[in-house]
């Protein structure tokens, strides 16, 4: 990116904030824009799943949008401005990545993981626990991620996967127990237990668990709308038993 094309861009955003500006840019606050913001980032991240490059490019930028207008709210209140966010995050790289602007030697990716991890304990000492500084706006499967891997850094793990499975099994069985005893309080407890338990098989696995139900989401959404493509009438007369055939027809057409 030019310099002169980012610099002219904030002019534009701080004109949209000015008094004889927008009306709707000057009436918000970091508050009132925390959706905005987490929209952008997941409409570029289905930007990225489709690889669109053109769609890619324009979500970066409303995301871009986001950021520059938050360094604009902050500079306005004395705070912060946007070369401070960067100035910020460009000294961050430099000091987390000691292999390339240092003498430190490294082997592989996995080194590089841990000298972060190390570098960035060294930034956070005002930490008390290994559990701090986990994002409480992400999505409770996000945040169920990273609570494990943080754990797992300290050596809490399964010895092996197949304990991992067991653990797995085991909390569908109180789940059972609790609905058994129609106690609703327990087997909301319990169900959480089982999503908790299977993201941890992801982990394992080294697969990113929000990714994988996003997949899933969009998967079951487009079997369900050729399902009502193929239907000869209306979805809520269908049996279980006709509902069965279509979804395998559905599935089966988009192979």
């Amino acid at each position: 990116m030019e310099t002169k094309e980012f610099e002219e861009f904030v002019k534009v955003i701080a004109k949209l904030r000015a008094p004889d500006g927008c009306p709707w840019d000057r009436e918000q606050t970091h508050k009132t824009l925390k959706p905005n913001m987490l929209e952008e980032a997941y409409e570029a991240v289905d930007a990225m799943e489709s690889g669109d490059m053109k769609h890619l490019r324009e979500e970066l930028g409303d995301v871009l949008l986001q950021v520059v207008l938050h360094a604009q709210i902050a500079e306005e209140e004395g705070q912060f401005n946007i070369e401070d966010v960067a100035r910020g995050i460009k000294e961050k790289i430099i000091h987390r990545h000691p292999h390339v602007f240092g003498d430190v030697k490294v082997n592989s990716a996995a080194d590089v993981t841990d000298n972060w991890d190390k570098l960035k304990q060294e930034e956070k000492k005002h930490r008390k626990s290994v559990m701090d500084g986990i994002s409480k706006s992400q999505s409770a499967l996000m945040s169920a991620q990273k609570i494990s891997k943080k754990a797992v850094k300290t050596g809490f793990e399964w010895p092996d996967e197949k304990s991992l499975y067991e653990c797995i099994f085991s909390e569908f069985d109180e789940f059972k127990e609790a609905e058994k005893n129609n106690d609703k309080d327990q087997m909301e407890e319990e169900f959480g237990d089982i999503l908790f338990a299977v993201v941890n098989l992801a982990r394992w696995n080294k697969i990113d668990a929000e990714q994988a139900l996003l997949r899933a989401n969009k998967k079951f959404m487009a079997r369900f709308r050729k399902m009502e493509e193929l239907a000869d009438k209306p979805l809520t007369e269908y049996s279980f038993e006709e509902y069965d055939k279509l979804w395998r027809k559905a599935k089966n057409a988009l192979l």
